[in-house]
């Protein structure tokens, strides 16, 4: 397929559809580029561009040749109970999210490593207290999710001196990093952790991986950073963890409802740092590029870069 299109393509993305059309149509000026509030006949999409579709959208586009996520994960396309069998699914692969998410979590991680947290509560009691600086080679950084986001974050990490592992479901290697595979490793894994950094999907699998039990495998004082999926921890053991003093705290960029509900327990708790799901944006311009070549793979019968796998959910 041609750098233009001509094809018909259908653009979903809560509050983002016309910076998305315009540069679609500016990437691909031959195709047909529609915005969901315009008029358009779902049968003859070949392409929906999605980000929290309207329910039952899924359902229309009937022919529809295949389905980009626009953000970092799927899941809001996997679990549309109409998605056809067959279509494939595409996400994107970094576009731009992997240095924003490795400007994030060496914050978070160096929160924690010089202890920013404790300063902050000895800053509301008047307390002029140092610490001792730590060896930051002291401090194990534990990465769950190896993809490209976690692989990036991982090996920053790595480079600034701290001691790094990850883990995932399947085996991966990354200089640098001891990586750890499978459920039969995850307590391991957990164990000589004193940083978690969570960078896994939402999954079948990975919701509520991190309950009570999962998280108690963590050394006593170990902190959870979580720029993620919120579904992925189970909030209530977090809170009653961190309460009971075996987590030091926690620096979230995700809850399981967002917004984050005026009087849930995470506002204002001293051990808690919270931001608005803004670890790492979308870059539409590289985005774009991305989901046209992807387009001109397809036209040419080609395998997309970043076809998601049903059965793992990434």
């Amino acid at each position: 397929m041609p750098a233009s299109a001509p094809c018909k393509i259908l653009i979903a993305a809560q509050g983002d559809e016309t910076r998305w059309k315009k540069a679609m149509t500016a990437r691909l000026p031959d195709a047909t580029i529609y915005s969901q509030d315009e008029d358009y006949d779902p049968a003859e999409i070949d392409y929906a561009l999605l980000w929290k579709q309207p329910q039952g959208m899924i359902k229309s586009l009937e022919n529809v040749r295949a389905i980009f996520s626009l953000g970092a994960g799927v899941e809001h396309v996997l679990s549309a109970p109409s998605l056809p069998v067959n279509v494939p699914i595409v996400r994107l692969e970094d576009a731009g999210m992997a240095q924003q998410m490795i400007e994030y979590h060496v914050y978070a991680t160096l929160h924690f490593m010089r202890d920013f947290d404790h300063y902050l509560r000895h800053e509301k009691e008047d307390d002029w207290h140092p610490h001792d600086v730590a060896e930051i080679s002291d401090f194990r950084v534990g990465v769950m999710g190896l993809g490209a986001l976690g692989a990036a974050v991982a090996t920053k990490l790595s480079d600034l001196g701290f001691s790094v592992s990850g883990w995932s479901r399947r085996m991966k290697a990354i200089e640098n990093v001891a990586t750890f595979a499978g459920d039969e490793t995850l307590d391991e894994f957990l164990g000589q952790t004193d940083i978690l950094i969570c960078l896994l999907p939402r999954t079948r699998q990975t919701e509520g991986l991190l309950d009570s039990a999962r998280m108690s495998k963590l050394p006593a004082n170990a902190a959870i950073i979580n720029a993620s999926r919120g579904a992925v921890i189970v909030e209530e053991d977090l809170l009653r963890l961190v309460d009971m003093g075996h987590l030091r705290g926690a620096f979230l960029d995700v809850a399981c409802n967002e917004p984050l509900p005026k009087g849930h327990p995470f506002w204002n708790h001293p051990k808690i740092r919270l931001t608005p799901h803004i670890a790492a944006a979308t870059r539409i311009g590289p985005a774009v590029n991305q989901i046209a070549e992807n387009i001109a793979r397809i036209e040419k019968g080609e395998t997309p870069a970043g076809l998601v796998d049903r059965d793992t959910g990434y």
